[in-house]
C-alpha cells in the first residue's frame, strides 16, 4: 500500500509518466524521491511547478484516490509496477504512472483492437462500427475505444450486444461521466468490461484531455481500426500514434464525396490496410499470434460451420467464393472460418484457393 501511495504522489505531477519516474529512480528508491525537498527535485530535472506539486500538493490527491479505491471492489489502482499493468501500454513512450480502472482490471492484459472514428458518423458508419465490433468480439477480441459519441459508442455497443468485452478509456476521472448521455452505456461497460483513466477520480473533462486519452486507447491495443474520420480529426491522431507505436492501422473506405471518409482514404494512401470485412483484419495473423486469439491453435475442436466448410474442401483447390456458394455462408464468414481451419492445420492455401490437409 505504501508503494502505491508513492506512485500516486508521483502521478499527481504532470509530465511524470511511468518511464520518467523509473528513470528518476535509477539511483534512489521511489519512497526517497517523493520525500526530497523541492530544490533537490529541481536539480534532478523537475520544473519549479512540478517540484511544488510533488512536495506540497500531492497528498490530498493521494487520499482522494485511495478513498475511491475503497468505495467498491470494482475500483482498482494499477501503478506502473503492478503485474496487472498492461504490457503493451508499457512499451509506449509516455505510459501513465497509474491507471484507474472500474470493472475487470484483468481485461487490460487481454488482446485488444482499438476502434475510433467520427463523433458525427453517417448511418452507414454507425452500422459498420457495430457490425465490426460484434464480429471481432466473437473472435475473442476486446474492443477498446473512448466512449465518445458516434463511432466510439457504436463500437462499445456492438461488442456488448454480441456478448463480448469492451474497454472505454476516458478523458476525465472515473467519478465523472462524459458525455452525460452515455451514463447507461458506462454502466454496461463496467459490468462487461472496464472503464479506464489516467486522471484522478474527481477530475472533470477538459478538451485537452481527450487527445491525451487517445494514446492510451492505441497503446492498449495490438491494432487500430478507423471506421469514419474527417481529414482533421482525433481519429487521425490515433492512427499516427499507432504507427509510432509500431501497431497495425486498418481503415474502412467510404464514398468518394463523403467528407467523413476522407480521413480513412488518406490513411489508406499512407499505407493503412484497407478493410471491407473482419476477415481482412484477421488475415494479419502476426497481430494476434502472441495474444491467445488463434483459438484453434490451442483447441483442436472446430465449430459446426467449420466442419461444414471442411467437408467441401478436398485435394483440388477451391476458391473462397465457391465455398461460400456451396455452404450457403457469406464470404466474410467463410473467410473467417477458413482462417481458423488454416491455423488449426486443417486446410492450406495454394494457388487457386484452399486444399484439405490430410493427417499422416
Amino acid at each position: 500500500m505504501e508503494l502505491l501511495q508513492h506512485w500516486l504522489a508521483a502521478a499527481v505531477v504532470h509530465g511524470l509518466d511511468g518511464h520518467r519516474i523509473r528513470q528518476l529512480c535509477q539511483h534512489l528508491e521511489l519512497a526517497a524521491l517523493v520525500r526530497l525537498p523541492a530544490s533537490t527535485l529541481q536539480q534532478l530535472g523537475l520544473t519549479a511547478k512540478q517540484a511544488q506539486l510533488l512536495c506540497y500538493q500531492s497528498q490530498p490527491w493521494v487520499e482522494q484516490a485511495l478513498q475511491w479505491q475503497a468505495e467498491s471492489p470494482q475500483h482498482h489502482l494499477l501503478c506502473f509496477d503492478d503485474p496487472r499493468y498492461p504490457l503493451l501500454l508499457k512499451e509506449t513512450p509516455h505510459p501513465p504512472a497509474v491507471l484507474f480502472v472500474k470493472g475487470d482490471a484483468e481485461l487490460l492484459q487481454q488482446a485488444q483492437i482499438a476502434m475510433v472514428g467520427s463523433r458525427s458518423p453517417t448511418p452507414g458508419g454507425r452500422q459498420i462500427a457495430r457490425q465490426f465490433a460484434a464480429e471481432l468480439s466473437t473472435q475473442g477480441m476486446v474492443i477498446t475505444s473512448g466512449m465518445a459519441q458516434g463511432i466510439d459508442s457504436e463500437s462499445h455497443l456492438g461488442a456488448l450486444e454480441a456478448g463480448g468485452k469492451t474497454i472505454a478509456v476516458l478523458g476525465h476521472g472515473l467519478r465523472q461521466i462524459y458525455p452525460v448521455g452515455n451514463r447507461a452505456l458506462a454502466g454496461r461497460i463496467v459490468q462487461h468490461g472496464a472503464l479506464v483513466s489516467e486522471y484522478f477520480p474527481d477530475v472533470r473533462a477538459r478538451a485537452e484531455f481527450f487527445p491525451q486519452r487517445n494514446r492510451i486507447v492505441v497503446g492498449l491495443s495490438t491494432g487500430t481500426l478507423v471506421v469514419e474520420a474527417a481529414l482533421r480529426s482525433g481519429s487521425l491522431i490515433s492512427a499516427h500514434l499507432a504507427v509510432q507505436y509500431n501497431r497495425e492501422v486498418f481503415a474502412v473506405p467510404g464514398a468518394l464525396f463523403n467528407t467523413q471518409a476522407a480521413g480513412c482514404h488518406y490513411l489508406i494512401q499512407q499505407g493503412a490496410k484497407l478493410v471491407t470485412s473482419v476477415a481482412d483484419i484477421l488475415e494479419e495473423r502476426a497481430l494476434f499470434a502472441d495474444n491467445g486469439l488463434a483459438k484453434t491453435e490451442k483447441n483442436p475442436e472446430i465449430s459446426l460451420s467449420e466442419q461444414q466448410l471442411l467437408a467441401n474442401v478436398g485435394d483440388e483447390p477451391i476458391a473462397t467464393d465457391q465455398l461460400a456458394e456451396r455452404s450457403g455462408m457469406s464470404v466474410t464468414d467463410v473467410s473467417i472460418a477458413l482462417l481458423q481451419l488454416e491455423l488449426a492445420g486443417r486446410v492450406a492455401v495454394v494457388p487457386g484457393g484452399y486444399i484439405r490437409v490430410r493427417s499422416a
